[in-house]
């Protein structure tokens, strides 16, 4: 029998499991469990996009395509930028296809970070990022949103450089709609960001793969402002329901590019071929996939918002994503994974404790409202069902 050897890449061996996996692997074997743990969309892939791919198949685009992804797709990418939000870019070298958006984050993040390189994360935050940073061995330093309602402001990212003076700060990552608290930024809070992240020479690697899903207002994108210092960060994953297609994409200028192209090639070569065919027909005869599904997240939202309000929870409302981030009520446990846990345990109800989004999301609570009304009816008589149990009162 071969033992285990411990002399592994040490960065590695140091990074955890996703909290968010872990917790909806192990809910997961109660019976009857109610899920709002992963945020994927319920609904199913357009049938004009599943047509596509299996006449891809038929017509055996079996084999590699370029390493930046099919030039078609890529131009639909741009051309999509252009029309939806304002943003230019040339389809032949300022696009790249890349395995869903998070292979689009590492991609970019391990293009730009040196050892030692700080960068800032403002937290609470999708997971993904920190461990990437790690693995460069940059520093990835939180700055805590929460004291503003999750909102980042110039002053902050001011203050936050300010207080360390030792370090070099290379960028800072922005993702909105935000994942876990699904709030986002109209055009004049974008330019203000856009200005201070310039004024500090700072790489804005920017998730904007919600960009579809916004209530009440357009998504801005801070690459109208600067988007030479920008790498901006899509995909088709959210927009048209094809989280297991996995396709991304970077856009960046030529000479950002040219440099990331060389990171994805290691990486992963290419994208799958039939899946970016997919994607020419998603984004082509799809340009308003996302439409309907808006419209039925914004019900949900309302719905959730509603019932968590009531029942003491603090929201600062969402206006984008699918998610629900929200502060447990005072006179119950503040620990987010024992009180997810005791919620799961006891009324069968998953939701993600907030720790796992880092430590400035302790005290809150994730769910993802990308499912049915039904099941969304059924988890907040349970969360009610909790709430009202005076047994799990702590005060």
């Amino acid at each position: 029998m071969t033992l285990f050897r411990d002399d592994l890449n040490t960065t590695i061996a140091q990074i955890q499991v996703s909290t968010i996996r872990q917790f909806d692997e192990e809910v997961s074997a109660i019976p009857d469990m109610v899920k709002l743990t992963l945020g994927e969309p319920d609904f199913n892939t357009p049938q004009h996009v599943k047509d596509a791919a299996k006449k891809a198949i038929d017509e055996n685009y079996s084999h590699y395509t370029g390493m930046a992804g099919l030039l078609d797709l890529r131009q639909a990418a741009a051309d999509f930028q252009a029309k939806k939000y304002g943003n230019h870019y040339d389809a032949e070298d300022q696009v790249l296809v890349t395995v869903g958006a998070t292979e689009a984050i590492a991609t970019a993040l391990t293009t730009i970070c040196n050892p030692d390189d700080a960068i800032i994360v403002p937290s609470p935050i999708f997971p993904a990022y920190i461990p990437i940073i790690q693995e460069a061995h940059a520093k990835p330093l939180f700055m805590d949103t929460g004291v503003n309602d999750f909102i980042i402001t110039p002053q902050m990212i001011d203050d936050f450089i300010a207080a360390h003076p030792d370090e070099h700060f290379k960028g800072i990552i922005l993702n909105y709609p935000n994942n876990p608290t699904g709030v986002t930024y109209v055009e004049a809070e974008v330019k203000a960001l856009a200005e201070c992240c310039q004024r500090h020479n700072l790489w804005v690697v920017s998730d904007e793969i919600y960009s579809e899903l916004t209530y009440g207002s357009t998504h801005v994108s801070i690459a109208n402002y600067i988007p030479d210092e920008t790498i901006l960060i899509n995909g088709l994953s959210k927009s048209h329901a094809m989280t297991g297609w996995r396709i991304g994409f970077l856009f960046a200028s030529k000479e950002m590019t040219a440099q990331m192209k060389k990171v994805h090639q290691y990486y992963v070569t290419a994208a799958t071929t039939v899946a970016q065919k997919a994607g020419v027909e998603a984004l082509r005869n799809g340009i308003d996939d996302a439409l309907p599904m808006r419209n039925e997240y914004q019900k949900r939202r309302d719905f959730v918002y509603k019932v968590m309000n009531g029942l003491g929870f603090k929201i600062a409302r969402p206006t984008g994503a699918f998610y629900i981030f929200a502060k447990i009520p005072a006179n119950f446990q503040q620990d987010s994974m024992a009180f997810c846990k005791d919620l799961a345990k006891k009324n069968h109800l998953a939701i993600i404790p907030g720790t796992g989004f880092g430590e400035q999301g302790e005290g809150y609570v994730r769910l993802s409202y990308a499912a049915s009304m039904e099941k969304l009816q059924k988890a907040m008589d349970r969360l009610t069902a909790y709430i009202e149990n005076p047994a799990n009162q702590t005060a």
